[in-house]
């Protein structure tokens, strides 16, 4: 059976497992934004910083990128994963539909984040955002530089993200 993977965050620029085909999706009913404190990959226990999350929202739909796993490679992919995301518990995963440009709809293994972890903080102001991602460090770098990662491969993709756009310019000028 064919494996895909949902990605909307840091799995679009760094997926970390062999990708067979990339393709743009929508997920309907989740929305992206910086709802989870980061206390291990962009942040600490002390200092913790925001990474992107899919929060369920049944008005609103996320575009990103559905990553078919190169076939054979299903479990090692899974386990890579789950090592990689399941980190804290903050996020679940899940297999929801996403709706290919090409108007095929596919299967895909979603991380999306718990509303009842101690990790999740939806509904945070953008200049409140700005302010942590500017100054949030952990086990995979800056989290400026995640922020800024993500962003540009969405634009690269030819997908608006207001929000991102506007925390990019934000947390530069705070950095600057």
């Amino acid at each position: 059976m064919t494996m895909w993977v949902f990605g909307y965050g840091s799995l679009l620029w760094n997926p970390g497992f062999d990708v067979a085909e990339a393709a743009r999706g929508t997920l309907p009913g989740w929305a992206r934004s910086f709802c989870m404190r980061s206390i291990h990959h962009r942040g600490s226990e002390a200092e913790p910083g925001l990474v992107l999350a899919l929060d369920a929202a049944a008005d609103a739909s996320c575009d990103g990128v559905a990553l078919r796993v190169k076939p054979g490679t299903e479990d090692k992919t899974l386990a890579y994963l789950r090592e990689r995301e399941l980190i804290s518990s903050a996020y679940l995963e899940k297999t929801l539909h996403v709706d290919l440009l090409s108007g095929t709809r596919v299967e895909a293994v979603t991380y999306v984040i718990d509303p009842e972890h101690v990790q999740y903080c939806g509904g945070l102001p953008l200049e409140e955002q700005a302010q942590i991602i500017a100054h949030a460090h952990g086990g995979r770098g800056a989290n400026s530089e995640y922020l800024y990662n993500t962003a540009q491969h969405l634009a690269e993709m030819g997908v608006a993200d207001p929000d991102l756009d506007w925390l990019s310019r934000r947390v530069a000028a705070i950095l600057a």
